[in-house]
């Protein structure tokens, strides 16, 4: 534990042991004792949504694969082009603890009219769901070179892009996050959707976040 932090749930939730702590006015979240994210910051997660919603037609559908700590959620719904807001997240601690503890960081985001939350793991939910989206936003585990949860590696190769490709509408947006470069996935992306950009955020240790952008054909 970090010194100074206080320990506020411990529980067992899919991906394992998954811990949420106070570390002075931060709240941070820790799965297997792999730090997973926290309230400090979020600038890539924000230009995420934002690079997606951007590209979206007006009142378009946004996908957000993983809620965190609410902060690209709460992004999505303060873009003027989006329209509606699905969010799939397979803990139930990480929900439960954005209707609590974390609501003050986003607003109390969830409870936005505009919101359905789903509780399922993405990559199960997505091929059986049958919903087009105009935007998708992927903030799965840590990115494609470093899962926490060995399972949710299958979203980065080949078959799970092909998958997010055919829950795209014409022309729709995907953004995927990653907490540093992966030149691998950034070509089987562009192998399935063509041209892809990359969007670098400088962090405070280590190197930066990535954030892949990429169009349907």
């Amino acid at each position: 534990m970090n010194e100074g932090s206080e320990v506020l749930d411990r529980l067992t939730g899919v991906c394992g042991e998954l811990v949420l702590r106070r570390a002075g006015a931060d709240f941070e979240i820790i799965a297997n004792g792999v730090f997973l994210m926290d309230t400090r910051g979020g600038a890539s997660e924000r230009l995420m949504v934002d690079a997606v919603a951007d590209r979206m037609p007006a009142g378009g559908r946004l996908l957000v694969g993983g809620l965190g700590v609410g902060f690209s959620l709460r992004t999505a719904l303060d873009h003027p082009r989006v329209g509606e807001v699905v969010v799939v997240e397979r803990e139930r601690a990480v929900i439960d603890w954005n209707r609590g503890p974390l609501r003050s960081w986003h607003g109390d985001a969830l409870a936005d009219p505009r919101v359905r939350c789903v509780e399922a793991d993405l990559l199960s939910w997505l091929p059986s769901s049958g919903e087009l989206f105009d935007g998708i936003c992927l903030d799965i585990d840590n990115g494609p070179d470093w899962t926490v949860t060995d399972g949710n590696a299958a979203l980065y190769d080949n078959s799970g892009l092909g998958m997010v490709a055919r829950t795209l509408s014409p022309g729709g947006v995907l953004a995927v996050w990653s907490a540093g470069a992966s030149p691998a996935f950034a070509a089987r992306l562009a192998a399935r959707f063509g041209a892809v950009e990359t969007l670098s955020v400088p962090v405070s240790r280590g190197e930066p976040d990535v954030v892949f952008l990429a169009r349907a054909r």
